[in-house]
């Protein structure tokens, strides 16, 4: 049996080193108490910007990019030291982390963001980086495409483990292409909540034979920082939940063993065993005995995507 914890808290909203900083402190918690693979929710550092949700189309240009500039500042660029904090405590209580970030872009333009997730070794390192292929509705504002560079499945001491964010679970190829690598634990940070999501990740746990952990996104008004910008027009009621959380712990059968969390902050603990996932697949491998590669077939770029090369 494995021990994990699915964390669910408020980052500092829009303060990336005050945000690693809790980050850390999470990570030690949720080791103490046994666990050894620890998962944050979509956007984590330096939070999921949920104003774009409440901003009027057209009619809030100003503030959108006042919020924006404050987002792109405060994002993280992984060839920094900025992540080292995480990465030392992921070595130090040997865990694996997984953890989702705003990425600043630091190979181009230096002003693309991107919904990324990341997976940390209990060594310290980042063993991939996943950017978000397809941004939702109004999130095509903030984040660029990402491409199939980071869409692997790695192997960790608790499992083979994959993740894909929020509505990429709702792209069946995407989750094929996890599935076709043998994944064990699928992960699922996410802005997304209540039933109908919960129903959806509960048929992915049946469709892929795997253990699926939904690490939701928590945020009240009161999370938000004293100087947020129109926050009263934007947020009005003081006690709201603004996002509810429902971070849920699901088996290979499709069954839910641990949560869901709704409205409240903390640690999702569950003890799973990865051997269910093969017992799983004994009546249903899509991806194996399941399949049939003479009619259906995928193709899948992994080559990273880049707007320009410069030969020398």
């Amino acid at each position: 049996m494995t021990k994990i914890a699915i964390v669910q808290e408020p980052p500092v909203f829009l303060n990336r080193e005050k945000t690693i900083h809790r980050a850390v402190q999470l990570v030690k918690d949720a080791a103490t108490q046994g666990a050894e693979l620890v998962v944050f929710s979509e956007a984590f550092i330096p939070g999921y910007p949920a104003w774009i949700w409440r901003l009027k189309p057209g009619g809030d240009w100003g503030l959108s990019e006042q919020l924006h500039g404050r987002l792109l500042n405060n994002a993280v660029q992984i060839g920094s030291d900025q992540l080292c904090p995480l990465l030392d405590v992921a070595k130090e209580m040997q865990v694996t982390v997984v953890c989702g970030i705003e990425e600043r872009d630091e190979d181009t333009s230096r002003s693309t963001l991107y919904n990324s997730v990341l997976t940390i070794s209990p060594e310290g390192t980042v063993q991939n980086c996943h950017r978000k292929l397809m941004p939702t509705n109004p999130e095509r504002m903030v984040w660029g495409f990402g491409d199939a560079s980071g869409l692997k499945v790695v192997d960790t001491p608790v499992g083979r483990v994959g993740s894909l964010v929020c509505w990429e679970s709702y792209m069946p190829l995407a989750r094929y292409a996890l599935f076709a690598q043998g994944i064990d634990i699928y992960i699922a940070p996410t802005y997304d909540s209540g039933d109908r999501w919960l129903r959806t990740l509960q048929h992915i746990a049946r469709e892929g034979g795997c253990w699926v952990l939904g690490a939701g996104n928590v945020l009240r008004t009161r999370d938000l920082p004293a100087d947020f910008p129109e926050v009263d027009r934007l947020y009005p009621d003081k006690e709201e939940w603004i996002n509810s959380g429902d971070s849920v712990v699901i088996s290979p059968a499709g069954e839910i063993v641990s949560g869901p969390m709704r409205q409240e902050t903390g640690l999702l603990l569950a003890e799973i065993d990865v051997s269910e996932v093969a017992a799983a697949r004994r009546s249903l491998d899509i991806a194996g005995h399941y399949a049939r590669p003479d009619i259906f077939s995928l193709q899948v770029n992994t080559r990273q995507q880049r707007p320009v090369s410069f030969n020398e």
